[in-house]
């Protein structure tokens, strides 16, 4: 993909390491210049180092710069985008891929942890696209058949199936693909796309599993086996001037395989139009019309334990 982002610029939250940094690094080869946003925390949101992002950058050369604010902090999305617009002199791409988690049993979770989360993995996309989208709408207004915009928000599996003791986690990032559609549909008439991409392969959080039995050893094992490159060629692929009537969709990454995601829509219906329901009556519509569509509990671990083309 290279000079398909010729004169570009993005940024990349969480892009000091795993994912984030191999998008950045996919950006960056296909052109762009690259705002690095990275606070430096743990996977669990704790400590902070500005070295991350400066390190990141350095990396990725003269085209990136870094960014070491909080996300989750309203104001620290403001000077993100001031900070690319001030560098480059534009703003064309948006991703958000910064997350944090903290594993816990809704009975045994509790709420500190639970609003770091959804401060991090969901109010911080929602805090950074408030703060870009005006600047990316004006671009498009000030510019004769501007076609361009890409925001792209990196969700979870887990988001969709669910995952043991992952209720703040699975919360956020089911809640980023709402902000997505909401995105998408909001932004169509400028021009600008939005998409969710959930990643498979070796991050931070595939990193701390510590596998309770031997099906989640094997999980691991394949997730340890799969390069953040392949999420980020697709990335770099859905900002590219091709994928201009990409919008609004869910997709996953997992090595050389690229899935598109159903979105919920009804798969079966029971109406009564002679009376108001009664419990027996729900009961009986319930079990011979909706039951056999029912989804069951098959966790994203499960779902996606086969071999990936590597």
């Amino acid at each position: 993909m290279t000079g398909q982002l010729d004169g570009r610029s993005a940024v990349v939250t969480g892009g000091g390491r795993g994912v984030g940094l191999a998008i950045a690094q996919a950006l960056v080869d296909a052109g762009a210049s690259v705002v690095v946003a990275d606070n430096g925390t743990a996977i669990d949101g704790r400590g902070e180092s500005e070295e991350v992002a400066s390190a990141a950058a350095a990396a990725l050369g003269e085209t990136a710069v870094p960014f070491a604010g909080d996300m989750s902090d309203p104001t620290s999305a403001s000077a993100l985008v001031d900070l690319a617009t001030q560098e480059f002199g534009r703003l064309d791409i948006v991703v958000n891929a910064a997350a944090i988690l903290r594993d816990a049993f809704v009975f045994k979770g509790n709420v500190d942890d639970w609003n770091a989360v959804i401060g991090t993995n969901l109010s911080a996309a929602y805090y950074l696209l408030a703060a870009a989208t005006p600047v990316m709408r004006a671009q498009a207004k000030a510019t004769e058949d501007y076609d361009w915009g890409r925001i792209v928000n990196i969700t979870s599996t887990a988001g969709f199936y669910g995952n043991f003791g992952q209720a703040a986690y699975a919360s956020a990032k089911a809640g980023l693909f709402g902000l997505t559609r909401v995105t998408a549909m909001d932004l169509a008439r400028a021009g600008i796309t939005c998409n969710a991409v959930a990643p498979f392969g070796r991050t931070r959080v595939t990193e701390i599993i510590q596998p309770a039995n031997d099906f989640q050893a094997e999980y691991k094992d394949r997730a340890m086996r799969v390069s953040p490159a392949h999420v980020a060629r697709f990335v770099a692929y859905l900002c590219a001037a091709e994928a201009q009537t990409i919008t609004g969709q869910l997709f996953a990454v997992r090595g050389r395989e690229v899935f598109l995601f159903g979105q919920p829509r009804p798969t079966a219906h029971i109406a009564k139009d002679d009376a108001d329901w009664t419990p027996a009556a729900l009961h009986e519509g319930v079990s011979r019309e909706l039951a056999p569509h029912f989804t069951d509990l098959t966790t994203d671990l499960e779902a996606f334990n086969t071999e990936p083309l590597v």
